[in-house]
């Protein structure tokens, strides 16, 4: 597999981006096609004064002193994303059910996996697509995507002064105490890379027999992988974590993190109503299908 980088400063206003990108590709022998291909998956970026951005049209005019960043990774750009799901499209932003394996941001060497591209491509009319809150890659459910700085500046607030909740369901291996039950939580407060966090933990469905529970849960804090690490820290890794669940637990390979976002609650920084978005049943994690994978 091809992986190299380039960084190439602009000498004059003459050259064009296919130009300089053959040249500095030569050695490769990548043809025209691909090389726009990987530009159009998100590879190209430039530099111009002390903004740096990514760059999709070949034909955008280039300035002398301008810097050229190309990042070319065959197996990143050779990845399919999965197919996120449009839950409500509300002009300002739109709620989407994020899959398993797509990613909330890209990165230098492309961002064509990623929820925002996703949305950005295929949603009418389009529209820009701007992150206000992330899901990690092998996390899946609702995702708020704001189409103008507006939208995502209010979001940003909202989220900033917990004005948002969020709800989470969980598989885990084993059975929360008998005294917790759907009005007595379980509150996890231990602290994520030295920051405060607070989950708390509802059972909603147990198989005894497999010693598996599904689990509501509703966070205080967004702090990284924090229902992962909470449900770990109590003996209760979440099914399918592999970074901080029991690695001694084998599982079969399609067996993914079991996750999801399944409802968000807010007031509109528009309309100012209430707005209550759920995962459609089919979407929501079944303890019921799981159990006969996990046999």
């Amino acid at each position: 597999m091809i992986k190299f980088e380039r960084h190439i400063t602009v000498s004059s206003s003459q050259y064009n981006i296919m130009d300089i990108l053959t040249e500095a590709s030569r050695e490769f022998s990548i043809s025209n096609a691909t090389l726009k291909n990987a530009i159009n998956k998100g590879a190209l970026w430039l530099s111009r004064g002390k903004y740096t951005q990514r760059v999709r049209k070949v034909k955008k005019g280039l300035q002398p002193q301008d810097i050229i960043h190309f990042y070319y990774d065959e197996k990143i750009l050779s990845q399919k994303p999965p197919k996120a799901s449009l839950i409500a499209d509300l002009s300002h932003y739109s709620v989407w059910y994020k899959p398993y394996g797509m990613l909330s941001q890209g990165s230098k060497w492309s961002d064509h996996c990623t929820i925002a591209r996703w949305v950005e491509t295929t949603l009418l009319p389009q529209r820009s697509a701007f992150i206000v809150h992330r899901l990690d890659r092998a996390a899946s459910g609702l995702i708020i995507i704001a189409h103008s700085k507006k939208a995502a500046q209010a979001f940003s607030q909202i989220f900033e002064l917990h004005q948002l909740e969020k709800i989470y369901h969980i598989i885990v291996h084993g059975i929360l105490p008998k005294n917790i039950d759907e009005n007595n939580g379980l509150e996890i407060t231990s602290n994520i890379d030295n920051k405060k966090a607070k989950s708390t933990f509802y059972p909603k469905e147990v198989n005894a027999e497999k010693r598996l529970s599904l689990i509501r849960v509703q966070i205080e804090t967004g702090r990284k992988h924090q229902i992962r690490k909470h449900a770990a820290s109590v003996n209760l890794p979440v099914v399918g974590d592999r970074l901080h669940g029991e690695r001694a637990i084998k599982l079969p390979e399609e067996v993914n993190l079991q996750l999801c976002a399944v409802s968000l609650k807010f007031a509109c920084p528009f309309s100012q109503e209430e707005k209550i978005f759920e995962l459609p049943t089919q979407l929501i994690l079944s303890l019921t299908e799981l159990s006969k994978k996990l046999t």
